[in-house]
């Protein structure tokens, strides 16, 4: 799966050459290439924002550079989903990953400044956000949308169960408690259940804490799974 990145910030992406990203793109399961939007620019000194119209404060990025970063990226491939990263899209989920994964590949747009040119929109399929929040960039914030749908390619995890049982699995609750060795830590013992070997009562206790601590501290969660 293909994973291409517009962005003013092309060497942060040296962080996912790093760990499980990193081994699969080593192996050839995905590729990320980052392109620079300041190749686009516009002018002898490559522009790429401008002062926003009506007044205030910042700089808006400009909507040719974008185009033409977009335009260069999709010529030869078909099959791409373009993305844009804000605070005004879309809140992401394991279930937009899921869905996302099923696609050739992925173009995200790492904005800057105060934002885009309103007729970028028009460039994109998709607007994503990780949350409530703002950042400096929309890097970070593609980085982790890489990570999230490029695990879900196949033989990216060495253990595609994995994938059923962690939190918003396929039970779309939270993961229920993990315990590894010492049997006891500062006074806290592992659950008796779970030394016993009796599988069946072991995936029993494991999807009962799993709803218990899905409704204790995602009962949003908990009713979406109690109606499905």
């Amino acid at each position: 799966m293909e994973f291409h990145v517009i962005t003013l910030f092309p060497e942060m992406f040296a962080a996912l050459d790093a760990g499980l990203i990193g081994r699969a793109r080593n192996q050839g399961l995905i590729s990320v290439t980052a392109h620079n939007l300041r190749d686009h620019g516009l002018g002898n000194y490559r522009q790429v924002d401008d002062a926003p119209y009506g007044g205030g404060s910042g700089m808006v990025m400009r909507p040719e550079p974008i185009a033409a970063a977009l335009d260069a990226v999709v010529a030869e491939r078909s099959g791409l989903v373009k993305i844009m990263m804000t605070p005004q899209g879309a809140p992401f989920s394991q279930a937009a990953a899921r869905e996302l994964a099923m696609a050739d590949g992925l173009v995200l747009i790492a904005g800057r400044y105060e934002g885009f040119d309103e007729r970028v929109r028009a460039l994109v399929d998709r607007e994503i956000s990780l949350g409530d929040y703002v950042l400096s960039g929309g890097e970070l914030p593609a980085m982790v949308v890489i990570e999230a749908v490029a695990r879900l390619v196949p033989g990216v995890l060495g253990n595609p169960a994995s994938l059923a049982e962690e939190s918003f699995g396929a039970s779309e609750l939270l993961e229920y408690p993990q315990y590894t060795r010492p049997e006891e830590f500062r006074g806290m013992r592992v659950p008796e259940v779970l030394l016993s070997g009796d599988h069946g009562k072991i995936r029993a206790w494991r999807e009962s804490e799993a709803r218990r601590r899905t409704a204790r501290r995602r009962p949003d969660l908990a009713a979406a799974a109690r109606k499905t």
